[in-house]
Parts: structure tokens; sequence; C-alpha cells
């Protein structure tokens, strides 16, 4: 019988979903009726046989996989385990020419461009052939994470490194009825934050975020302790300390045993997402169809997500895993300057579709409900908002979420960015998320403006009408002499690219342009 191993997802070697300077992830395609993400769930749980093997488990070789690269017959492997994704060809949103760029061969490398947050494994459960009976090589290597040591030697052991390198090193110390982990990172942290801490049941898992790397402590502690912790940041020195309370007061020989990826200092996306289960204790209504969903993080869970970054939520839909990214935003605009550092909630603002897929079930929720919530993820980096004087932010519905706390970032930490504007598209006059906040924000200060655009205009409506073009982006980018500009653009993937491209036709470069992948 062959043995199929429950792989981890999303998988080490992949990319992100925000693509960095203006370059789009994904490609989607119309489908046709009655083949949407809900229909494909459908029709993989209708019983039929879906691989042709009549619910065998084979050993497939790379010979074997090879002869089946036709549109009706279609076979793909991805780590190692193969599908045959022909009867997927009609559902799949990035069309039958995306799919069929891995028919015959391994698809791992072209499906990590574009789909980390996918859970294939779920998707296509009822498309599985087996295993590969060989290794296929593919083009990308994974890094290997040096092997822990077996043990964790007391304090005075841990040796910093030299100076000239630049790996983050940690040390720690203890009181009588405490003990606490401080790590040095070597440069200056966001004041957005970069940290993730989870401690469940003695084990202690810290990831901090410096730019695209990520630096992990992984340890099951050395005694009982109790169930929460407390972060403490020097963002200017690059320190941070983690403090938790023993239960009791003994003193301690080391901090604990070393467990997977302990002390490793990778590129983010070769980190293998880390999910903990939040509680919904608010839903809020913004509009008539969008609400702010506040989530509680664990007890032992301290999570600072990072400007411009995004979560994948996780959730069991009819029997299939189903994750979806979306970027949080603080509790109002003013919220930022009031949050705490030990700030234990989550707030989503996120707009509810009748017929979709993800969100009915999120909306669904019941105050109390549990759902899973990853860690921060994506390309942004505020390091080239350094010397920017004119922050422009285009946003289209819902798209205006990681521009929220881009704002609030703008006006209270980086005092270089003499002014921010935002263009803010949408269908309707209702649609315009946290208008009265926006409007007394630009009234309050004159290094706001806003500028709304309705496509769908009542007759009561005095400001812009339309949709994206040349005209409108050459008239809100207005450059004053010696300034240099810097360009975020969210939204629908169609709008985000033809916007892009009108900034790149106007001069822009792609050090000048972000664009998040909504």
């Amino acid at each position: 019988m062959l043995n199929v191993p429950s792989q981890s997802f999303p998988a080490p070697c992949s990319q992100q979903r925000v693509a960095p300077s203006g370059q789009s992830g994904r490609n989607k395609v119309a489908l046709k009726p009655g083949h949407s993400l809900m229909d494909w769930i459908r029709f993989s749980k209708s019983g039929k046989d879906l691989t042709g093997l009549r619910g065998r488990l084979i050993e497939v070789t790379q010979e074997e996989l090879q002869k089946h690269n036709t549109r009706e017959d279609c076979w793909t492997c991805i780590r190692g385990m193969v599908y045959n994704v022909t009867p997927y060809m009609d559902y799949h949103p990035g069309g039958e020419a995306e799919l069929m760029k891995a028919a015959g061969i391994d698809g791992t490398e072209l499906f990590d461009q574009v789909h980390r947050w996918v859970n294939y494994e779920s998707m296509l459960k009822e498309c599985l052939v087996g295993r590969m009976a060989t290794k296929v090589p593919t083009a990308n290597k994974a890094i290997t994470p040096p092997t822990p040591p077996t043990g964790l030697a007391p304090p005075m052991s841990v040796a910093p490194p030299q100076d000239k390198d630049s790996r983050p090193r940690y040390d720690w110390f203890q009181t009588d009825v405490t003990v606490h982990l401080v790590l040095y990172a070597k440069r200056k942290i966001p004041s957005s934050g970069c940290t993730t801490v989870d401690l469940e049941a003695g084990v202690l898992r810290l990831e901090v975020l410096l730019g695209q790397m990520s630096y992990m402590i992984h340890l099951r502690l050395a005694d009982e302790v109790e169930g929460t912790v407390a972060v403490h940041t020097a963002f200017s020195v690059g320190k941070i300390q983690i403090s938790i309370r023993k239960q009791a007061k003994e003193k301690w020989t080391r901090l604990g045993q070393p467990l997977e990826f302990h002390n490793t200092f990778l590129r983010k996306k070769d980190r293998a997402l880390y999910y903990r289960d939040c509680v919904l204790v608010s839903k809020t209504q913004v509009n008539h169809n969008t609400h702010v969903f506040r989530l509680q993080f664990p007890r032992g869970t301290v999570m600072h997500v990072p400007v411009g970054k995004h979560v994948y939520l996780k959730a069991l839909i009819q029997d299939t895993e189903v994750v979806r990214p979306y970027t949080p935003v603080d509790q109002n605009l003013e919220a930022a300057s009031l949050r705490s550092s030990q700030e234990s909630d989550l707030y989503l603002m996120i707009k509810v579709y009748p017929d979709g897929v993800f969100t009915p079930h999120l909306n669904s929720l019941c105050i109390g409900d549990c759902i899973s919530i990853s860690g921060p993820e994506g390309t942004f980096s505020l390091r080239p908002l350094r010397d920017v004087t004119y922050l422009y932010l285009i946003a289209a519905g819902t798209g205006f979420t990681p521009m929220a706390r881009l704002i609030q970032l703008a006006l209270q930490d980086i005092d270089t960015i003499r002014k921010t504007k935002l263009l803010f598209l949408n269908r309707r006059e209702e649609d315009i998320l946290w208008r009265c906040e926006l409007d007394e924000l630009a009234a309050n200060t004159d290094r706001f403006q806003v500028e709304y655009v309705v496509s769908d205009p009542c007759e009561s409506w005095t400001g812009r009408t339309g949709r994206v073009d040349e005209s409108m982006l050459k008239d809100f980018l207005n450059r004053p002499d010696g300034s240099k500009r810097y360009v975020c653009v969210c939204g629908p993937d169609a709008f985000t690219e033809l916007t892009i491209g009108f900034l790149k036709q106007q001069g822009f470069s792609e050090e000048e342009l972000h664009a998040f992948q909504g």
C-alpha cells in the first residue's frame, strides 16, 4: 500500500502573493458558468473517478509522467506527488494555458511562483494519482537549514558571531520567577513591528521579520511556565526581549530543547507558514457589505504585523481547506498612535461577497468562534520610503486596506513625507470605506489629501466620475520641483495591472512603484 504523507502547506521555496515593483503575480480568466471554486468543490466530492485509476494510488516514474502531457490527459507533479489535473482544467482561475505549462513535468516551481496561498493538497485531493517513484529535478533548490544541536547550553556558551556577521543572535537570563530571552537583530526595527511570538504547551516559537529575511527561535522550554508572554522592543537599537513567568521558583540550567528550524536565518519566502486559532470577538459594520472583524489571538501569542504585510485566513469549507489573504487595518485611522506594544487583537476589513466561497463562511461565524490565521507575509518594504517626499496611494474598493496603515505611518512616523495623497475609486458613493474618517483626517492636516472617484454615481454626486485612465492619473500625480515620489496601487487584478501600465507610460520606474496583488 502506498504511504501518502501529510505535507505541510505552504511549503518552503515559494513566492509571496504580493508582487514587488508593480509586477503582477498572476492572471485570471473568465470561467464558464458553473465553474466557480464552490462548483469545483461540489464536483470533486461527487464520487466520480477523477484520476482514471478507480481509487488506486500508484508510484509514477518520470517516463510515465511525461506521457500525460495533453489537454485530454494532463498529469503534473507538485512536491513529489502526482495529480491528474485534466478534470480541473475548466475550473482553474488562471486558465487552461497556465495549467498546460506544467503538463507531464514537475510543476512545483511554476506553482510556487504564484500560488503560495492555495492549499492544492485539499483542492486536488480527489485528483491524486500517487507519488513520484524517483525524484524529478526542479529549477530551484530548497535551502536546507542548519541541523539544530541536540541540546541548548547555558547562556554563557551562546557565543556572539563576528562583527561582520549580519545574523541576529540571542541570549537569555533569569530571575527566581521569570525567564527572559533577548534577541539582538543588529539593525533598526520598524516601529510597526516585526515580531511574532507563540507560546503553547511549553513550546516557544519566535519569528522576527528583518527585511526579506526571517529569524526563528523554536524551543521546548526547560520547565513549566505561565501561558502568557510579554514583548518589549527597543526599535532604534534592534533589541527584542521576551519575558515569561515561571510556574515554580527554581533556577534553570538551560533555556530549553531546540526544535525544528531553531536559530535559523532564512529568506522569508522559504519559511513555511504557521497558523494559530484566533477567536472572533466582534464584527463592526463599515458599509452595506463590508465589516471589520476583530480577532483575538491565543493567550500565548503576541503578533505585530508590519505595515504593508498581510495574513492568511484558513477555514475548512465543505471538507476542503480554503485559504485567503487579507491585510490588517487598525481599529480606526487614529488607533495607531494609541496601540499598545502588547495589543492582542487583529482587525480585518473584509467585503462579503454573497456568491463567494470564503467570505460568506467568515460572515456566518458567531462571536466566540475560531478561525486559523497565519503570521505576516508579503514583500512590501518601508525602505524605499526613507527619502520620499510625496507618497501617492491609488486604491479601488477593499484595495484601501493596505493604504489605511500606510497613511497612518506616513503622517505619524515619517517626517520627510511632505504630502500623502489617496485616490480612492469605487463603484458607488455608498461603497466608500471610512469616508468620514478620511475626510476628517484631510481637514485636520495639510499633509494628507483624498480624492474620491465613483463609476456609477447618483444624481447628487458632485465629485469625479469614471474609471482609472491616463488623464485621471496625470491630474492626480502632480510633481513639485525637487520632490521624490513613490506610488502604491491596490485593487482587483485588472485594475492594478492597468494602473501600473499607465504609471509606467508616465515615466515611473520600477523603483518608484509597488503593487499589492489583491
